[in-house]
């Protein structure tokens, strides 16, 4: 099994983590399956007191965010690194509905964040 890759924590103290066994309850799934989601890029963690967390931002009870896992993707395409990605995703852009990246997700705006996310690979 491979390593479960974390971003540095670079969150405001002020955003809400849950742990992995939190989300995988929330989402009716098992921790081993929300451990998959991190490896395959669906989720992006950090380590907060040796513990894996994932921001409460990225899941409802109905799963992950709509376009979540899409934005992961074209910015690792764009050679992002998940420390560099949950910057973004948490940086202000008073141009986004929502002012921030995940906030315009969680509003479905997906298709604003992913032109931007795109823009920024070139």
């Amino acid at each position: 099994m491979s390593a479960i890759p974390v971003a540095d924590d670079v969150l405001d103290a002020d955003v809400a983590v849950l742990p992995a066994g939190e989300v995988a309850a929330l989402l009716g799934q098992s921790l081993n399956k929300v451990r998959q989601m991190l490896r395959d890029g669906q989720l992006i963690a950090v380590r907060r007191n040796g513990e894996l967390m994932i921001p409460a931002d990225f899941v409802t009870r109905a799963g992950v965010i709509k376009g979540l896992a899409g934005t992961i993707t074209v910015l690792s395409d764009a050679g992002f690194t998940r420390t560099e990605m949950l910057r973004w995703l948490y940086s202000e852009d008073e141009s986004l509905p929502g002012i921030t990246p995940i906030n315009a997700l969680r509003t479905s705006h997906g298709t604003e964040v992913k032109r931007r996310a795109q823009a920024m690979a070139f």
